[in-house]
């Protein structure tokens, strides 16, 4: 599915919009034992608590593709026989209305998602899409239907005890303390079946959910897609990308280079959101070793490159840009200081040797502050020229400055909105 099929979807979880009328599911304790079931008919309730379920459910097409949405991709021999698929089609072909296949989905969910102590609750639904045909305009003609795409969606939202609080009650017209209950918290995981590819169903996918990029429960996707390799997260992504580099360019993999390896990065994300294309941004090992080659890294090195990639992401991978760098974030840390810096202005910082030792050289013109403190340039002791030398112990490695620590993060352009 693309960013515009996704919000096509989006669009429909309002009250006056879906065609859900009702909303199944179970309260799960911390024991995985099922508390109580939901079934309920979304026109006998009150328009705020419909929002309510209706929000829940809409929040598993939110984020970004590749990184909170995740293709899940079923093998022919799948599609033709498999425990898994058969289910999830169980599900759709009887638009939920059949408690059985009801339960045996709750229980293959319960067996197979570890939370920690808390519970949960799980929500189904199942919607049908009138699609609407689209014109040349790129306008939908609300009258000119062209198929019926019929969805099953899916919502498991953590749930925990609000605790002990001073309440007011109002046939005692005074406070006294109690329990306002348990309540249900935003989506954590769920998933669409069938994808919605070329405005249409596409029982080959599924779309899954985490709210939470580092935390997928591979184990619930195992369960429920049976997915031939595991799945790394974004953070995950994030660090076998950093290995790789760390073990094909060994002791050239130098500030200059990762620097350049960061720009391009960042600026190919940058172009992705400017043209608006509805499509993941990808990029193969080949581009990522074009990127390496401009940066001067010989080709005994690229290939050691290509290499490294195929052993951690595995042959022909596509990977997502925004996984494998912090666009927002250029941070430089040694052992006694930290420098945070504009992605956009890094360019800025260069290493320097003096009387032998390494530095990284910060351009401090105007708009100096320490600690809130407006300060001259002029006035800053250890710098040597355009050298700024921070020489700091017992630095707080907190990414969130802490003054009383003493912690001295220079930002470049503070005044950036990535630094917000």
């Amino acid at each position: 599915m693309n960013q515009k099929e996704v919000n096509e979807l989006r669009r429909r979880f309002r009250p006056d919009k879906n065609a859900i009328s009702r909303v199944y599911g179970c309260y799960v304790n911390s024991n995985h034992e099922i508390v109580s079931y939901l079934d309920t008919s979304l026109g006998l309730l009150p328009e705020e608590e419909t929002e309510m379920y209706l929000t829940r459910l809409k929040r598993v097409l939110s984020g970004g593709l590749g990184r909170n949405l995740i293709d899940m991709i079923f093998s022919t021999q799948q599609v033709m026989d498999s425990d898994e698929h058969r289910l999830l089609s169980a599900l759709r072909d009887s638009k939920l209305a059949d408690a059985e296949i009801r339960d045996e989905f709750y229980r293959k969910v319960i067996d197979n998602l570890e939370t920690g102590d808390d519970g949960y609750l799980i929500l189904l639904a199942c919607d049908c899409y009138d699609i609407p045909h689209r014109g040349k305009d790129g306008e939908n003609q609300m009258d000119n239907s062209d198929n019926v795409f019929i969805y099953i969606i899916c919502a498991i939202c953590p749930v925990k005890d609000s605790g002990m609080a001073l309440r007011y009650f109002t046939d005692q017209n005074e406070f006294h303390s109690g329990s306002a209950g348990l309540t249900v918290g935003n989506t954590a995981l769920g998933f669409l079946f069938p994808a919605f590819d070329n405005r249409s169903a596409n029982i080959y996918n599924a779309l899954y959910y985490a709210a939470k990029p580092a935390e997928i429960h591979q184990e619930l996707i195992d369960a429920l897609f049976k997915t031939d390799a595991p799945l790394l997260s974004p953070a995950e992504q994030r660090e076998a990308f950093h290995n790789v580099l760390s073990q094909s360019l060994d002791e050239i993999c130098d500030y200059d280079l990762l620097q350049t390896v960061h720009e391009q990065l960042r600026e190919r994300i940058e172009e992705h959101k400017e043209i608006q294309d509805p499509e993941p941004l990808g990029m193969t090992s080949g581009e990522l070793k074009e990127i390496l080659k401009s940066g001067g890294v010989s080709q005994e090195r690229l290939e050691a490159f290509t290499r490294a990639c195929d052993d951690h992401f595995g042959e022909n991978a596509v990977l997502n840009p925004a996984n494998l760098i912090d666009s927002k974030r250029f941070e430089i840390i040694t052992p006694d200081a930290r420098i945070l810096a504009d992605p956009a202005s890094s360019y800025m910082i260069e290493t320097r040797v003096i009387d032998g030792r390494n530095y990284f050289s910060i351009p401090a013109e105007h708009d100096i502050t320490i600690n809130g403190m407006p300060i001259h340039a002029g006035e800053i002791v250890t710098a040597r020229t355009s050298d700024l030398e921070i020489d700091i112990n017992n630095i707080n490695q907190d990414t969130t400055p802490d003054i009383n620590n003493q912690d001295i993060t220079p930002d470049i352009n503070p005044d950036h909105p990535d630094n917000e």
